[in-house]
């Protein structure tokens, strides 16, 4: 068994309503922690524990570590975390700008890996129809005795149970806490890539179905949406290819190959979005192509409905010009002659544009 870990240096847990803030009262740190666990010897202690005094416990176990989860800390916060586990000042600039690409750096003894979450969201949940995909961004931050996750606009479960339920990996170290998070952001990477492979097949039946109306509209959208996802996960591919070949004195072989296993993963999303990608360029050309055939469709029924009435308005026209002497003026049969004249051109008019698919 673990040792427990002392009341003392528990966390007590956040109010339900802490209240609003006002005014330049700072913030303290533990409002925006999601959780503080220490795992000693791959298991985890019973409790959260005080981030002043979380270091305090590790340090007296050979085999343990901290795994800390930040949700957008300011950068006071941040200062006062970076205080406490000696973070690298260009690490804290990184986590506190969150708008980084998808990488892998080193910073002496510390590690920074940053990774952009992908968020799916359907039709019952999206209030903006314009928005489909949500993304945000994930950073760990490894150290010899801690892993700091930080969360900016990523939704994330509380991994700390899955790294107990494995004790062989959780042994492992903070980089053990690490893959658990970029596994999790990469397997939802292909949940969120399932989804949209059944909405581009819909989109494709929409399309291809005749009579069917053609909301170009929502296939640029999937597009943008799309688009904004291939930025998000295709950095990450060479990004661990190339921290992995850096920093295998930090990580591991076991850990390098489970961290392979996230790179194939990202691999395999990157390829069928771009397949989405081709696949909706190619909507878009079938999408205007058939608008333009429906429109030469429409312009050749109303040109022929044109000349139908023109023939008959030419003949009222004709006889409504006010001449004297004008034949058929005074014959008897001469106005149903000319309504029959009239009606068998259009009869005929419309025999010929039938024949020739123009109505």
């Amino acid at each position: 068994m673990p040792p427990r870990l002392p009341l003392s240096l528990q966390r007590p847990k956040r109010p339900d309503n802490p209240g609003p803030v006002t005014g330049s009262v700072p913030v303290p740190i533990e409002r925006n922690v999601d959780f503080c666990r220490i795992f000693v010897d791959g298991k985890k202690l019973p409790g959260e524990a005080r981030i002043s005094h979380a270091l305090q416990v590790v340090e007296a176990h050979e085999n343990a570590f901290i795994w800390l989860s930040l949700s957008e800390p300011s950068t006071k916060q941040m200062e006062k975390i970076a205080e406490i586990f000696d973070l690298h000042e260009l690490i804290v600039d990184d986590i506190v700008d969150a708008h980084q690409r998808p990488k892998m750096e080193r910073y002496d003894d510390q590690l920074f890996m940053v990774a952009r979450s992908v968020y799916y969201r359907d039709d019952e949940e999206v209030a903006d129809a314009r928005e489909i995909i949500s993304t945000g961004e994930v950073q760990v931050v490894l150290g010899p005795k801690f892993a700091i996750m930080i969360r900016h606009k990523a939704p994330l479960p509380d991994l700390t149970r899955q790294l107990e339920e494995d004790e062989d990996l959780a042994i492992l170290g903070p980089p053990a806490a690490a893959w658990k998070v970029f596994d999790y952001v990469v397997d939802n990477y292909l949940r969120v890539a399932a989804a949209l492979g059944r909405d581009v097949d819909e989109l494709e039946n929409e399309v291809f179905t005749p009579r069917r109306d053609i909301n170009i509209d929502k296939i640029y959208m999937y597009k943008r949406e799309i688009l904004e996802m291939r930025h998000a996960i295709e950095p990450l591919v060479p990004a661990l290819r190339t921290g992995l070949a850096n920093n295998k004195d930090m990580l591991r072989k076991i850990l390098r190959s489970y961290f392979r296993d996230v790179q194939d993963n990202a691999t395999i999303v990157s390829d069928h979005v771009s397949g989405f990608d081709e696949r909706l360029s190619s909507l878009l050309d079938a999408s205007v192509a058939k608008v333009n055939m429906q429109q030469n469709s429409d312009m050749r029924t109303i040109s022929a409905v044109v000349g139908m009435a023109a023939a008959p308005t030419m003949i009222a026209g004709i006889y409504g010009m006010n001449f004297a002497y004008m034949p058929e003026l005074a014959w008897r049969w001469g106005y149903p002659a000319v309504l029959i004249v009239m009606a068998t051109v259009m009869i005929v008019m419309y025999w010929w544009f039938r024949k020739n698919h123009w109505l």
